[in-house]
C-alpha cells in the first residue's frame, strides 16, 4: 500500500513538473498567502479581537517586561517599549551579526540576546516563550514593506538560499519553486497553492491550531517532499528564510498571520 502511495505522489509529482517553467513571479503578480484564504479565514485575521495568533502577541508583551537570568534584566531594561524600538525590525530579518560573522533570524536574535545581555539561557525552538517574543517583535512591524537583504555582507547567503529554493530534493523529487512559482493557485488536496511569501510568521495555522514559526513551515514542506528537514537554526535553514524575505521585498508584513 505504501509502495503505491509512492508511486502515485510519484506520477502527480511528474504533472506538476510538466507545467513547471523554472521562472520568478514578476513584482505585479506577487500575492500574500491571505488573498488565497477564504473570506471568514482572512475575516479572522483582520480582526485583534478574534485573531488567535494576538494570544501570543500579549505573552509576548509579558515576558517582553519580565526580569531573566543572571543579569536580572529584561528585554524593555535595554530596548524600552517594544512598539518603539521594535517598530521595522522583523521587516529587516534575518540580518548580519557582527560577532558571529553570519545571518541570523530573528529567533537566534532574540536567543543571543538572552544568553549576551540577560545571561539566560536560550529558548527552545518552537517553545511557548521564544513565539510568543517574536510574534510580539512581528507584530511591531504589520503594515510595513518587508526590507530584508539590503546589508551586502548577506549576498552570499541570499544565493545559498535561492539556490537552496530551487534545488529538487526528496523521494518526490520537488523544489519550493516547482509549488510556489511555477503552479501557485492551483490545487493540492483541494487546498491552493499559494506563492509562499513569508509575510506573516510567526503566525497561526488553523491545520496546527497553534502558533508556529517559519522554520516549521519549511520542515513541513520538506517532509511533505519525502525530504529529510534541516535542524532547528541550521545555517541552510536561515539562508533559505533570507532567501524567501528578499523574494517577497516590498510586500506587507502582517504578522501575526491567520493561514488554513
Amino acid at each position: 500500500m505504501r509502495r503505491r502511495l509512492l508511486i502515485a505522489l510519484a506520477l502527480l509529482a511528474g504533472e506538476w513538473m510538466a507545467f513547471a517553467s523554472a521562472a520568478e513571479i514578476p513584482q505585479a503578480e506577487r500575492r500574500s498567502g491571505a488573498t488565497f484564504m477564504s473570506a471568514d479565514t482572512l475575516a479572522m485575521q483582520n480582526d485583534d479581537t478574534a485573531n488567535p495568533g494576538m494570544l501570543a502577541v500579549l505573552d509576548g508583551e509579558a515576558i517582553w517586561n519580565a526580569r531573566a537570568g543572571i543579569a536580572d534584566r529584561s528585554c524593555a531594561d535595554c530596548h524600552g517599549e517594544a512598539k518603539a524600538s521594535m517598530r521595522g525590525v522583523a521587516a529587516r530579518y534575518p540580518a548580519f551579526d557582527e560577532t558571529l560573522g553570519r545571518a541570523v533570524d530573528v529567533e537566534q536574535r532574540v536567543n543571543l540576546c538572552r544568553v549576551r545581555h540577560q545571561q539566560a539561557k536560550p529558548l527552545a525552538y518552537e517553545s511557548r516563550d521564544l513565539l510568543a517574543l517574536t510574534a510580539l517583535i512581528g507584530r511591531q512591524s504589520r503594515g510595513m514593506p518587508i526590507a530584508s537583504g539590503a546589508d551586502p555582507r548577506l549576498e552570499e547567503t541570499i544565493r545559498t538560499g535561492q539556490a537552496l529554493y530551487m534545488r529538487r530534493q526528496g523521494q518526490l523529487n520537488l523544489s519550493c519553486s516547482n509549488c510556489h512559482d511555477d503552479n501557485w493557485d492551483r490545487h493540492l488536496a483541494g487546498a491552493a497553492m499559494t506563492q509562499g511569501h513569508p509575510t506573516g510568521y510567526p503566525l497561526y495555522r488553523l491545520e496546527w491550531q497553534s502558533v508556529g514559526s517559519l522554520q516549521r513551515r519549511l520542515r513541513n514542506c520538506m517532509t511533505g517532499t519525502r525530504a529529510q528537514p534541516y535542524d532547528n537554526a541550521a545555517p541552510e535553514m536561515v539562508a533559505l528564510e533570507l532567501y524567501l524575505m528578499v523574494r517577497a521585498r516590498g510586500m506587507t508584513m502582517e504578522t501575526p498571520a491567520v493561514r488554513p
